[in-house]
């Protein structure tokens, strides 16, 4: 009995076990968020659920009426972060207004040669009043930054789920 107990344990033991294979390298781009090219098109994000598109000048015009409200909107690129892609502003077809952006969950990026694109995008509008430092950092990577008539830095932000880019 002792000998089958001896047994069992030295069976247990590192020494005895076949040595485990090393786990497998994944490829880097398993952790990046979902992104696939359809054609033209740059898909970025979430698989876009077919809302109904939303002028942008209605939104840059009443902002506090989409606040909180999940939209899709159209329009072209005005410009993108310089530094990785991490922000993008959409201008309207006259170019007078736009609004900032961001992705969900910093979850994924658009690239920084985007200018000028179309895009589609679903996503949540957001009004907001940046602090000096902030709207200093959005300026250092390439974006234009308007105050409101106080002099606050305000503007009208969209947090993309999920969008096309043609």
């Amino acid at each position: 009995m002792n000998a089958l107990l001896a047994a069992l344990v030295l069976a247990g033991t590192p020494a005895a076990a076949p040595a485990a294979k090393p786990a497998e390298a994944k490829p880097a781009d398993a952790a990046k968020p979902a992104e696939a090219k359809a054609g033209d098109v740059l898909l970025r994000g979430e698989k876009l659920k077919g809302l109904p598109a939303v002028e942008l000048t209605r939104i840059t015009g009443a902002p506090a009426e989409f606040d909180g409200k999940t939209v899709c909107v159209e329009g072209t690129v005005r410009q993108a972060c310089q530094k990785k892609g991490c922000w993008m502003e959409l201008s309207t077809a006259d170019n007078t207004t736009g609004v900032r952006v961001t992705f969900k969950d910093y979850g994924f990026f658009v690239p920084m040669d985007s200018a000028g694109k179309k895009v589609k995008l679903e996503g949540v509008v957001k009004v907001a009043e940046l602090s000096e430092a902030k709207a200093k950092h959005y300026e250092a990577e390439g974006a234009k930054v308007a105050k409101d008539k106080d002099g606050k830095y305000k503007e009208v932000q969209l947090v993309a789920s999920g969008l096309e880019l043609r």
